[in-house]
């Protein structure tokens, strides 16, 4: 964008320029000549300088002075994938089918030997609850994620359920399986979140089946909570350390060997759901803080392009 801009503003300048200079031979042309009116040339001078002063404001200066910085393009770049996840019918799709899918792994897992009572553990942002109507907000103000605007967006309590997770899971309920929501929301956002879970119909929202963020955002202690009384019979995230915080490290093959190498387990206990606006697959590519997201992810894209 930048560089379109640039070579326009340099394109009108030049014919500017061309005009200018023109314009200039045409007059000397008329100066030198036995009929030309001197006091006439100079008057028709001065008004073209005036109309080049009035009409000249845009220069380079301006030009750098108008370019977007990072807090304006950052946003715009999360723009299709936003209206992807916000909108379309294929993630509304998705979102079933990968429900409809839990339900299979579910009753299947069930039949396998176990000792302790089952239960099923869910992520909650964009695995039960949808949260792309701040994604979109942010965009049309121009801004980024801040714990503060998403803050004033968790107060709200108003996220959608997204589509066939409350049914799964009451399902789940059904086939005595407890629900234990994990999730990196803060502590202070879990009265929010129960009132919200509870305003979307989600079975067994309560303190102790809420697990928020405590100190740090690995899932492991709090699954391994879990596990100590239950038999986890299948988990269901958007992010795959929402199974396992191996995931974390995407240094092989931007983590897609960790994913052969333990897909047997992720085939038979896990769900993913689809995520196009935020997660680990972006962060380990553009890195925070703000300031050099856009230079890391142009990097990136240099070096893959063909």
């Amino acid at each position: 964008m930048r560089k379109v801009r640039t070579e326009w503003i340099e394109e009108v300048t030049a014919t500017k320029n061309t005009k200018g200079t023109k314009r200039s031979m045409r007059i000397e042309e008329n100066m030198n000549s036995k009929t030309g009116s001197p006091q006439l040339v100079m008057g028709v001078l001065a008004i073209l300088l005036i109309a080049c002063q009035a009409s000249a404001p845009v220069t380079q200066a301006t030009a750098r002075a108008k370019t977007p910085d990072a807090a304006e393009l950052l946003p715009q770049q999360n723009v299709d994938a936003t209206i992807y996840q916000f909108s379309s019918a294929e993630v509304y799709r998705l979102y079933q089918q990968g429900y409809e899918l839990a339900r299979i792994r579910l009753d299947a897992n069930l039949q396998r030997p176990h000792t302790l009572p089952p239960a099923v553990i869910v992520d909650i942002d964009e695995t039960v609850l949808d949260n792309s109507p701040y994604s979109v907000t942010d965009i049309a103000h121009e801004r980024t994620y801040t714990p503060a605007t998403w803050t004033q967006w968790t107060n709200k309590a108003s996220a959608k359920a997204l589509p066939g997770s409350v049914e799964f899971l009451n399902y789940a309920v059904s086939k005595g399986c407890a629900i234990y929501y994990i999730s990196n929301r803060e502590a202070d956002e879990e009265i929010t979140t129960v009132k919200n879970l509870q305003t979307a119909g989600f079975p067994m929202v309560d303190k102790a089946h809420v697990m928020p963020m405590t100190d740090t955002g690995d899932k492991t202690a709090r699954r391994a909570e879990v596990a100590k009384d239950h038999y986890i019979a299948l988990l269901v995230g958007d992010q795959l350390t929402d199974f396992d915080q191996r995931f974390y490290d995407r240094t092989a093959d931007m983590g897609k060997k960790q994913v052969d190498a333990l897909r047997d387990s992720l085939e038979r206990y896990f769900i993913l759901l689809p995520n196009s606006m935020y997660g680990r697959w972006l962060d380990v590519i553009s890195s925070l803080p703000d300031s050099v997201k856009l230079r890391n992810k142009a990097r990136f894209l240099e070096q893959n392009a063909y």
